[in-house]
């Protein structure tokens, strides 16, 4: 007789707290992989519910919809944003090659992180949200260099939307599209190619 009201007692007052934010952090890794695999459009609640061991209705309490849930997805390490940073420091003649290298080894290096960003980038060919958030990812930090020198404000955005949209096929062409050529291409070689070209829109030549 004794045994039966010490257990019901101890065990919510003690673990409440810290298995609601395992919980929370299993769904977000379910989301994640399950966005990196099969794209936004085909990714339920119900299917990141299952794989994290869950209810459905458990993860939307934490999140309030698919949308809101990858929008939390897309939070990557400050270790992966102090490399895509770092891309701005050192010699300006190089600054293309450092750009695109960056952003090939953020995106493909790391596993967590290039789960997060696969998702983004998947999400962004079905989702209008997802696209603002993929453009606006990638053009903030290409906008790091800009406040470097003297510059003209719509040049300077033609500029970045152009290094973007390059930096953006590439990684479709190798990542979700898998472009055989392209997978099976080293990333330094595809440094060097894509370096100069980079270069050109980053860094204006002055005249």
């Amino acid at each position: 007789m004794s045994e039966q009201p010490t257990a019901p007692t101890s065990r919510p007052a003690r673990g409440r707290r810290p298995g609601q934010n395992a919980t929370r952090q299993a769904v977000l890794d379910a989301a994640r992989t399950r966005f990196a695999a099969d794209g936004f459009h085909a990714t339920t609640i119900r299917k990141i519910a299952a794989d994290a061991g869950v209810d459905a209705a458990l993860v939307m309490q934490y999140f309030r919809s698919k949308d809101e849930l990858f929008a939390a997805v897309m939070s990557i390490s400050p270790d992966a944003l102090a490399r895509l940073a770092g891309a701005f420091e050192g010699p300006e003649d190089s600054l293309g090659e450092r750009v695109a290298r960056a952003h090939l080894s953020v995106w493909e290096s790391e596993p967590k992180d290039a789960d997060a960003l696969l998702a983004m980038l998947r999400g962004a060919i079905a989702n209008k949200r997802a696209t603002l958030q993929l453009r606006e990812f990638i053009e903030s930090r290409l906008r790091e260099d800009a406040h470097r020198r003297p510059h003209d404000d719509h040049d300077t955005a033609v500029r970045v939307a152009l290094a973007a949209s390059m930096l953006i096929g590439i990684l479709v062409g190798r990542r979700v599209v898998q472009v055989p050529v392209l997978t099976g291409e080293d990333a330094e070689s595809i440094v060097r190619r894509v370096g100069p070209a980079l270069q050109e829109i980053l860094v204006p030549r002055t005249t």
